[in-house]
């Protein structure tokens, strides 16, 4: 056992002078890469930055590039990746990022990925991203995804295969009919997982090719699978080209 795993059951808040850099966290739908993200933000104490976030708080704050993105929204078409890429840039001028920080929904194409590299490249400081996939059995997600069933008053969410209410469709503490979400059928489903390989396959090879991608068995408890994306990271950190891992 790695002295990160070690100090990860001692203490759920790291306190270690480890330098996790910038990460990138991916997971198919259901994959549970949103826990995870959370974990590791409590673990290593750097921020999660989702590029659907930045975007809602740019158009929300009415920022210049918030401005931007609402008039080309507006118009039905997708924010191009350089609109994209300036909010990043700007959000990682903020302090909280020294030590590293959790990538979500970024860099979504090999575009956005190779922006990203050359970056980091031009800041002598900064370390290269690694990514990190969170994989789960694809009969298990669509399990997990179809048997979702949400409390609509107290949002308490159940599963009908691996942790069902009490009594059969209704909500343990107040009684209410449960509900499934539009988009938790299997049509949506295949759709979705579609989607994520087509996008994600170009930014995947574009991080094996470099010794920057690792796998993690995410069919486990949570603080396992945490614990093994430390360790994925830290092995990351030690190849040729990944930068130092201590500060």
């Amino acid at each position: 056992m790695s002295a990160l795993m070690i100090e990860i059951d001692r203490d759920r808040e790291t306190d270690s002078k480890t330098l996790p850099g910038p990460m990138l966290l991916l997971g198919a739908p259901g994959a549970g890469k949103g826990t995870q993200a959370k974990e590791l933000v409590k673990l290593w104490g750097i921020p999660q930055i989702s590029t659907g976030d930045l975007l809602r708080a740019n158009v929300a704050l009415e920022t210049a590039l918030g401005k931007a993105a609402r008039e080309i929204m507006g118009r039905g078409e997708l924010v191009p990746d350089t609109l994209v890429n300036e909010m990043v840039a700007v959000r990682l001028l903020e302090p909280d990022t020294v030590r590293g920080y959790i990538l979500d929904g970024f860099p979504r194409t090999l575009g956005q990925a190779n922006w990203l590299d050359a970056r980091l490249e031009g800041q002598p400081e900064a370390l290269p991203v690694v990514a990190v996939s969170v994989q789960v059995n694809y009969n298990q997600l669509l399990r997990r995804i179809t048997g979702r069933r949400i409390c609509p008053l107290d949002q308490s969410i159940y599963n009908i295969y691996v942790n069902p209410p009490k009594k059969d469709g209704f909500c343990d503490l107040d009684g209410a009919e449960l509900i499934q979400r539009d988009d938790d059928t299997e049509e949506v489903f295949k759709e979705r997982m579609r989607a994520y390989a087509a996008l994600t396959a170009p930014v995947v090879e574009h991080y094996r090719a470099q010794g920057r991608f690792a796998e993690v068995d995410g069919d486990r408890p949570i603080a396992e699978i945490a614990a093994e994306i430390v360790a994925a990271v830290e092995r990351l950190r030690m190849q040729p080209g990944a930068g130092s891992y201590e500060i």
